[in-house]
């Protein structure tokens, strides 16, 4: 059975002037094309060929000797080539783009970016993307609690948070409590285990264990000082969504990173501001 997104190793059961059909076996009756210039050198019937099937540019299912970036059953981080206002199109290695339907992302994608995806078939059999990846990841990770992980952001949610694939594969999220930063579906990023789940899925934290932040948020908090003219408008007893908002980490990190450049004699604080310490 010939299959649309699959590797297949098929037969040369027929030759032709402009390529080669090609089939399960010499009597398959059910044939797909391979073009000429896809055809290698010194092929004759009876060869068989690895090669991968999709749809061409006139919807009609043909082979290819190329492999490209993400076959069915696959997750893949492809890049967009192309956008408009039903959907992208992504480089997956074929001369036909991949086509990204607009109700398949997860956020407005942009051109040059790159995102994690799947292979589906549509109603119209034809191959697209996906940016629903959720339950195509993996719950097997090798990992254990505290170690560190890179993956990619796939979806956000306001409720849970960021989703992340591990390694591109394993299902972990960044919990809300957690999502302080300025990230962007797409964005990779560099996270903390801090629990395995009954059900394999992952827990990160993409910030170090308190004692180790503490002077990063401390020089985040000089940093937004500087870029201040030296002083901001707010204290640590600001709410935690005002601090949320405008430092982008938590009220508890925040006043960490306030007393310890206090005791370190580099900033003051009034009533209602924090200003940078003047040397003397």
């Amino acid at each position: 059975m010939l299959k649309l997104g699959e590797k297949q190793t098929l037969m040369i059961v027929k030759e032709v002037d402009f390529g080669v059909y090609l089939g399960e076996s010499a009597q398959d009756k059910e044939t797909v094309l391979l073009p000429k210039r896809q055809v290698p050198d010194g092929s004759r019937p009876g060869d068989c060929l690895e090669v991968f099937l999709y749809r061409d540019s006139s919807d009609r299912m043909i082979a290819t000797t190329n492999m490209p970036k993400i076959t069915m059953g696959e997750l893949a981080v492809l890049t967009v080539k192309q956008t408009g206002k039903i959907g992208a199109f992504l480089d997956w290695g074929l001369e036909k783009d991949l086509f990204l339907p607009f109700r398949e992302q997860t956020a407005k994608v942009r051109e040059g970016g790159s995102y994690l995806v799947a292979l589906y078939l549509d109603k119209s059999s034809r191959l697209c993307a996906t940016m629903h990846v959720y339950d195509r990841l993996r719950c097997d990770s090798p990992y254990e609690e505290g170690a560190y992980v890179e993956g990619i952001i796939y979806d956000r949610s306001p409720q849970f948070g960021l989703f992340v694939a591990a390694d591109d594969c394993f299902s972990a999220l960044v919990p809300g409590k957690e999502d302080y930063g300025d990230y962007e579906i797409g964005d990779r990023v560099r996270g903390r285990i801090t629990k395995i789940r009954e059900d394999g899925k992952l827990d990160l934290s993409l910030r170090e264990k308190a004692y180790l932040q503490l002077d990063k948020d401390a020089e985040t908090i000089m940093e937004l000082l500087e870029q201040n003219g030296g002083s901001v408008p707010f204290t640590d007893k600001a709410s935690p969504e005002e601090i949320r908002e405008k430092v982008h980490m938590s009220k508890a990190a925040f006043k960490r990173g306030v007393g310890h450049l206090l005791k370190s004699g580099r900033i003051e604080i009034g009533e209602s501001e924090i200003r940078r310490k003047s040397a003397e």
